[in-house]
């Protein structure tokens, strides 16, 4: 469909999700071209969109290739044609290993293991493969999720990967603690350990961080090799409360329609925790309204969105379509069986989230 056959948004039922196209190429332009500049190679998280296509767009930009963080997510690129992945999740039990070991087989992979259990587990999956296994060590530098604790634990796990015939020890992986002090201890922990196992003779290859918030920051991580962003695609408010980008950046929003106006201040909207995710994220209410900036989202039931409008000098009525940026735009992504491709304010064309509730 052509710009000049696009239709205005009132064709469209609520509640839905609108994606700006022109946003989502901007943002990914603008972080390419960062990346580029510092010679850090992108691979971007593509549990934000779930969409083969804005997969397809990131590495044309000149991305690497991209991040999964379940193994559905990945088939379901794999099946698209995307054949450079990275899986940072430990895989545990026979059928994920068996589905590994397939999709193995047809893309160029890399995944992450945090003990010796979970590289067993692949060294048995891998026992008779054509060419090894690549993988990283997870690295908990401050985030509190999974990762060896210390550089002993990384020298000793990639001794442990080292020995397996069939695995591929290849650098390290971290998602650490937003902001300046996480920043600093993850940067320090890395470094420490990249010489303890450069001085046992395993110098990691390969040194893998993420993060959209501190995304602009990355460059001042030395030795990192690669980062892994993924909100930067869309942005939503709470990348914008930490200045990666503006309300203007935000690609996704979800639109909405005013259901009731039961109270003076109030209005109710048809987006409830189903459509906009309870997500606070340490922000006060559960969203903000586009071009609305005085009304708050102040509740949400399953289907129904509470709205305080008392400090809007025109308060929206009954019928009245409203443009809701969420606290968190991963979460929504699985929430929709479609997005909305929009540009210039007008409807272009639904696409399938492909990837929606491959959780497995």
């Amino acid at each position: 469909m052509t710009l000049a056959q696009t239709l205005a948004l009132d064709v469209l039922e609520t509640p839905c999700v609108l994606v700006d196209v022109d946003r989502v190429r901007a943002n990914i332009a603008r972080v390419q071209a960062y990346a580029d500049r510092n010679r850090i190679r992108l691979r971007p998280h593509i549990k934000t969109h779930k969409i083969p296509l804005f997969a397809r767009w990131q590495i044309e930009a000149g991305a690497v290739g991209i991040t999964c963080q379940k193994l559905g997510e990945a088939e379901v690129m794999a099946d698209a044609g995307i054949d450079d992945i990275l899986l940072p999740y430990n895989l545990i039990g026979a059928s994920k290993l068996q589905r590994l070991r397939r999709l193995a087989g047809r893309v160029s992979l890399r995944v992450t293991a945090d003990s010796a259990f979970v590289v067993d587990g692949y060294a048995a999956a891998f026992a008779d493969a054509d060419a090894p296994l690549r993988v990283l060590i997870e690295c908990d530098t401050g985030g509190g999720r999974c990762g060896v604790q210390d550089a002993n634990q990384a020298l000793q796990l990639a001794r442990h990967i080292e020995a397996c015939a069939n695995l591929e020890f290849v650098g390290l992986m971290t998602y650490p603690a937003a902001g300046a002090e996480g920043r600093a201890r993850a940067h320090a922990w890395l470094a420490d350990t990249v010489a303890r196992l450069t001085a046992a003779g395993l110098a990691p290859a390969e040194v893998s961080s993420g993060g959209t918030p501190d995304l602009w920051q990355a460059h001042a991580s030395t030795g990192l090799t690669e980062y892994r962003p993924g909100t930067y695609i869309y942005l939503d408010r709470f990348q914008v409360a930490k200045g990666v980008g503006t309300f203007d950046d935000c690609a996704l929003t979800v639109l909405s329609t005013v259901v009731s106006t039961p109270a003076p201040g109030r209005v109710v909207i048809d987006a409830g925790s189903k459509a906009l995710t309870s997500d606070l994220l340490g922000m006060d209410g559960y969203g903000c309204v586009d071009g609305l900036p005085q009304a708050r989202v102040v509740g949400l039931s399953e289907e129904h969105g509470i709205l305080d409008v008392s400090a809007c000098a025109v308060s929206p009525q009954v019928g009245d379509r409203l443009r809701i940026i969420p606290n968190h735009a991963c979460p929504v992504s699985n929430l929709f069986d479609q997005i909305q491709l929009i540009s210039a304010g007008k409807w272009l064309y639904s696409l399938p989230v492909a990837a929606r509730g491959r959780v497995d």
